[in-house]
């Protein structure tokens, strides 16, 4: 699905969503929740990848990866998309072996006419059990998204998760719930301007 035409006559941005742990009610897990939900208030159309479909993909390059209806998916929908929003907790100081293997799906899109993530807007999100943690996988996924030729959004969210913020979906952190509704509407904003361009040039 891409973006799709609202009642207007304008366009509705699809988002993706990618993150989560093996544990469906992770921390991770609800914090990109969250996000996507902000960029769909903004209007868009959101896609979510969480942890229980990243748990199924066999690692990228198996002979069990080239049939995989969830890895087609994945790479279909980020072809797709005008917006991704990446959640990852931190597992020793960078990103999780779950999410580091969803991303490695993205080289199926190496040869397309839109290389990888190239232009597109990705929101950023790290979880991690206190702050040090917060921070190297963070930049850890800063360096991915430049890889692949992405545009991080100004603002990444870094969560300490150590006071157990999350509770049935919802952030009871004020200021945590601020950074996850900012990188959502960031995402959708810098998505629709790319849109814009890009209408522009045609």
């Amino acid at each position: 699905m891409k973006a799709t035409a609202t009642a207007t006559g304008g366009q509705r941005p699809l988002i993706v969503g990618i993150g989560g742990t093996a544990s469906p009610t992770s921390s991770t897990e609800q914090a990109l929740l969250l996000a996507l939900e902000a960029a769909r208030r903004g209007g868009a159309v959101v896609r979510h990848f969480g942890g229980e479909t990243l748990a199924r993909l066999p690692h990228y390059l198996t002979p069990e990866a080239a049939s995989s209806a969830d890895g087609k998916a994945l790479v279909e929908a980020i072809r797709a998309a005008d917006g991704v929003i990446l959640a990852s907790p931190g597992y020793h100081g960078s990103i999780s072996g779950l999410v580091k293997n969803a991303v490695d799906y993205l080289e199926e899109t190496a040869r397309d006419r839109r290389n990888y993530l190239d232009g597109v807007p990705v929101g950023l999100i790290a979880t991690a059990y206190g702050w040090q943690a917060t921070g190297s996988t963070l930049a850890a996924l800063r360096s991915i998204v430049h890889a692949l030729r992405g545009w991080p959004t100004p603002l990444g969210a870094a969560i300490n998760t150590a006071g157990g913020i999350f509770h049935d979906g919802v952030c009871t952190d004020a200021t945590a719930a601020r950074q996850l509704e900012t990188v959502g509407t960031q995402v959708v904003d810098f998505a629709r301007l790319h849109m814009a361009q890009a209408l522009a040039a045609a």
